[in-house]
């Protein structure tokens, strides 16, 4: 049997597209999110599904410690879960800025500050933290989300450089426009018709199977490799 992979935000969209290419490819997972339902729905072979908070470092801790006593140490922590509730900021709730910063920094180092330090320790594993193109440039009505994953590019560079001597590898994949259910945590209706109308010109967003083959090749390089970021989007979006 092939090593450990956890996939947080594995109930839908690129997650859940990660659990079943990681599977298929004989690894045992661990799968957490919210849902615990969809994702036992997936029906993989070694497989454990925890409905965990990933911004609560106990539940997420737990969880992959369970999973390590059946399959063997962490050698692959893809962060995956977020939100994305878009917004004017004179507008947008403060409780929806709070959620942001909370998931989708606050659920990339929970399951991290779990795994690195075996991982340093063996001077082997992978972070793969899943971002977005928003955390290299902005956009109109992203403002605090584009904040939190700025974040994720800058906690990834950094952790990258320092345990770098000690061969663990730390990477950023940033997709632009997919299809997920993202845009469904918006609760701006117009803004939600605006962004799906744009959408129409690059010809819908890419498929999460897209990304899954980016983290795949990222992943299979051999250790001693890493590339640090990859940046996919449909060739129509410009931005």
């Amino acid at each position: 049997m092939k090593k450990l992979v956890v996939i947080t935000g594995a109930s839908s969209g690129i997650g859940k597209e990660l659990a079943i290419t990681f599977s298929k490819e004989g690894h045992p997972v661990l799968l957490l999110a919210r849902r615990k339902d969809l994702m036992e729905q997936l029906n993989l072979e070694n497989c454990i599904c925890k409905s965990v908070d990933v911004t609560k470092k106990d539940q997420v801790e737990k969880a992959i410690l369970e999973a390590e006593e059946k399959y063997g140490k962490t050698d692959l922590l893809i962060n995956c879960a977020g939100i994305m509730p878009l917004g004017k900021p004179d507008k947008q709730s403060y409780e929806e800025w709070n959620n942001m910063v909370d998931t989708n920094i606050k659920g990339i180092l929970t399951g991290t500050n779990v795994v690195l330090p075996n991982m340093i320790k063996e001077n082997k594993g992978t972070i793969i933290n899943i971002s977005s193109i928003a955390g290299r440039k902005t956009f109109d009505n992203h403002s605090v989300y584009c904040g939190t994953k700025f974040a994720v590019h800058a906690i990834t560079e950094s952790m990258r450089k320092e345990v770098a001597d000690k061969n663990v590898r730390i990477i950023v994949i940033s997709p632009g426009v997919v299809e997920t259910p993202l845009l469904s945590h918006t609760t701006d209706e117009q803004i939600k018709e605006s962004y799906n109308e744009w959408k129409k010109t690059i010809e819908s967003g890419l498929d999460t199977q897209k990304i899954a083959d980016c983290v795949k090749f990222v992943y299979c390089m051999p250790q001693d490799v890493c590339v640090r970021e990859i940046v996919i989007a449909k060739t129509k979006q410009q931005d």
